[in-house]
């Protein structure tokens, strides 16, 4: 077994890619399981500002900072 990256043989490469590829495919089966079994986790619900009266101040503010 080689224990250096410089001097790492083809099979050596190629275990590492395959061991790359099942992890890569593990954390997207994880994460496809676990979004489709609870979709509200990954909802995020608009949030609304209400204004019930007029600020002219703003307006003044606004206007003298052009």
């Amino acid at each position: 077994m080689n224990h250096s990256i410089y001097t790492a043989d083809r099979a050596t490469h190629l275990k590492v890619v395959v061991a790359g590829l099942l992890a890569g495919i593990a954390v997207a089966a994880t994460t496809l399981t676990v979004h489709l079994a609870q979709p509200e986790l990954g909802l995020q619900k608009a949030k609304t500002l209400a204004v019930y009266q007029a600020r002219p101040m703003h307006a003044l503010t606004e206007m003298a900072q052009r």
